[in-house]
């Protein structure tokens, strides 16, 4: 069974909330939250817990204490008031430059941690900094000519804002996903295109081992994806912080929180599905492990040809499609081994009414069926973000139904980027 659903988002206290109202083959309410920081106990960001860089870390180490440059321009400026809680802090280096040092301290006390960006042009705290509350930094830099300048400011941060734009972030600390596994960011409202840049240098992704990747936004701005030009290699370490927590928006609101969470990466395990011999060819760290015969969407209701990521993983649901506007649709059906591969309703799941027309002909709503035992088994292989691409049926995957990012090719990704993606992708930006 299958066919394409709706998706709908509220906001709770606890952070961003989708509730996804499916019909046809994905028809059944659920409440998924966007993690990564709100109650877990992970790093706020990359560096932390011992990993190689990002804001978090050990406070940057003394720079020369006796300037031999002119003084520097602090910003945020000295005096200035109602400074976002995610200001960095840089200086003006004429002639060119680095910042070496910063030393950060609010009223009262307690100096705060962070880390310098790579290309030394600011200094990222590693937690939004308090509202309402003054702080003065102090800044050493230097310059072209090897000439250090210091410069010091102190400056309040604005009052806690009333508009805010909700954000989430799919991927949980500590657990072990497929090697698909994009880091997917999601924005209710959605982010203005004009925004997009501002705050995706707020987005940081640290890979151990390293690999190179890039952001690429959805059209509407309300998710935004990072992935590697190629598959993550197994046993990577995806160490994230999503660092919004009032950041400016042009539309007068401001981010809600900061996000973060650290992951790994388990074995490379992948699907294959021909519409054309109705196979389902399964590889598991490069080698074929089983070949399993499928029944896809019949034409009336197609499956989408194209690269998708399993989402969720349930044992058992229900599948109730009782308000699909065509009646020969309508049904209420008990589902076992239901893994989601698109929004709009797209699993691979049991079917055992199937059987005899898997691996001959396609009579589902758009789902992948395969026979109790064999979706039994891959159950019990899989990991969410563990890739699944399906070729030649009548309907192409539109992008963002979905965890599409490797739909695109590399050079089609890098496009979706708001800031310019160096050939064969960014590095860290700490």
């Amino acid at each position: 069974m299958g066919m394409f659903a709706r998706a709908g988002a509220m906001v709770s206290a606890l952070g961003l909330v989708a509730s996804l109202a499916l019909t046809g083959c994905a028809a059944e309410q659920k409440e998924a939250e966007f993690v990564g920081g709100t109650t877990s106990a992970g790093p706020a960001a990359p560096g932390e817990k011992g990993a190689s860089g990002g804001p978090g870390a050990s406070a940057e180490p003394e720079a020369p204490t006796t300037p031999s440059g002119p003084p520097l321009a602090v910003s945020p400026a000295d005096g200035a008031k109602g400074r976002p809680v995610s200001a960095e802090i840089s200086a003006e280096l004429p002639g060119g430059g680095k910042v070496a040092s910063v030393t950060l301290s609010a009223a009262g006390g307690g100096q705060v941690e962070g880390r310098l960006r790579a290309d030394g042009s600011s200094w990222v705290p590693s937690k939004p900094l308090k509202y309402a509350t003054r702080y003065t930094a102090t800044v050493t830099a230097t310059g072209a000519d090897g000439a250090t300048s210091q410069g010091t400011s102190t400056f309040t941060t604005m009052a806690k804002p009333r508009s805010v734009i909700s954000s989430g972030l799919y991927l949980f600390d500590d657990k072990t996903y497929g090697v698909a596994m994009p880091v997917v960011t999601e924005f209710h409202p959605g982010i203005p295109k004009k925004d997009r840049a501002a705050v995706q240098r707020r987005m940081f992704v640290q890979t151990d081992p390293p690999q190179p990747g890039a952001w690429h936004w959805v059209s509407n701005g309300t998710q935004a994806y990072y992935r590697a030009p190629e598959y993550w290699k197994p046993g990577t370490t995806l160490t994230v912080r999503i660092a919004l927590a009032g950041i400016p928006l042009s539309n007068g609101r401001h981010g809600n929180v900061d996000r973060s969470a650290t992951a790994k990466i388990g074995r490379a395990f992948e699907m294959k599905v021909d519409n054309a011999t109705k196979q389902m060819t399964v590889h598991e760290d490069g080698q074929v492990v089983r070949t399993l015969p499928v029944s896809l969407g019949k034409k009336k209701t197609p499956s989408s040809s194209g690269t998708m990521v399993v989402m969720e993983k349930k044992e058992s649901t229900v599948f109730d499609t009782r308000d699909d506007p065509d009646p020969a649709n309508r049904y209420v059906t008990d589902i076992d081994f239901a893994q989601r591969i698109t929004w709009g309703g797209e699993y691979i799941h049991a079917a055992p009414w199937s059987v005899a027309q898997q691996g001959r002909v396609n009579v589902s709503h758009g789902c992948v069926n395969v026979s109790m035992a064999n979706a039994k088994w891959l159950f019990g292989k899989t990991k969410v973000g563990d890739p699944i691409t399906i070729k030649g049926t009548e309907r192409k995957l539109v992008p963002g139904n979905g965890w599409t990012a490797w739909n695109l090719s590399w050079s089609e990704f890098v496009k979706g980027s708001a800031v310019p993606v160096p050939e064969g992708g960014a590095q860290p930006a700490f």
